[in-house]
């Protein structure tokens, strides 16, 4: 009589493609045993360990395909450095209620003050509630469809773009956006208008917004439009991340003592 029945039952949970439970099968079998467990009680933890591999795995895969620069929680912002951010409207949106409102999120403030860290926070909340996320900068945002268009996969992009969870789109107004990448920013926000939620940081003041286009400012009005309805707004202020570390001021040396040898 077959004793270990583990080896016969690895190749049918593969087949059922359950193979992750063999990863906790012998630990949860001697648990069982020890502790007199029930079989229901043996069967709900090694679900239970499944069903959290399978959730790691899913995670593990949005992070990846959300594409952050680097990893930057909630956790790691230094809200000390910005006395007059809106903590509270912060830490409600991390609850993800604007993405169930496909609502914008728009965050302004000077260069290395934390936005792009925030949109990723923010983006890395969306990721943990199961959204699926896209990080990118606005000149690689335009930049991707041009390359689009012109292997005849633009319809194809703009699609996968408009049904994402959440789009963040880094540093817009960095640099001006000429003929098309106007027009293709502009289909990206309509066709996401009220159906997904936009996540967009610029160093530009929202007033000065119209100024990311270059010379269509019909386009631009139209476009503005739609991220300002119903967007929340978060403005950042204090010092820079970057700037330059002041070296601690060197020791003042006493002046050598000359004695004279004639003494």
């Amino acid at each position: 009589m077959n004793t270990n029945p583990i080896p016969e039952l690895a190749p049918q949970l593969k087949q059922l493609r359950l193979s992750g439970i063999l990863d906790s099968l012998e630990s949860r079998n001697r648990q069982a045993i020890e502790g007199r467990l029930a079989y229901t009680e043996f069967l709900a933890m090694l679900v239970g360990d499944e069903v959290a591999r399978r959730e790691n795995k899913k995670f593990s895969m949005r992070l990846r395909r959300a594409q952050f620069r680097t990893t930057k929680t909630l956790e790691q912002f230094e809200f000390g450095r910005l006395p007059k951010l809106n903590r509270s409207l912060v830490h409600d949106l991390a609850t993800g209620r604007y993405l169930q409102e496909k609502a914008p999120v728009l965050i302004v403030g000077p260069s290395g003050i934390g936005k792009s860290h925030l949109a990723q926070a923010l983006g890395h909340c969306a990721v943990r509630q199961g959204i699926d996320v896209v990080f990118t900068s606005c000149a690689t945002l335009t930049q991707s469809l041009s390359a689009a268009r012109a292997t005849g996969m633009y319809d194809r992009k703009l699609a996968t773009l408009s049904r994402v969870g959440l789009l963040i789109i880094d540093d817009f107004g960095l640099k001006p956006l000429r003929a098309p990448a106007d027009e293709d920013l502009h289909d990206v926000i309509a066709e996401r208008y009220e159906q997904a939620a936009t996540i967009v940081t610029s160093n530009l003041d929202f007033d000065e917004w119209d100024q990311a286009f270059a010379t269509n400012r019909l386009l631009a009005s139209a476009t503005l439009d739609r991220l300002r309805h119903n967007a929340y707004c978060l403005e950042l202020d204090g010092p820079s991340y970057r700037d330059p570390k002041v070296a601690p001021a060197a020791k003042k040396r006493a002046p050598k003592t000359i004695v004279n040898a004639a003494e």
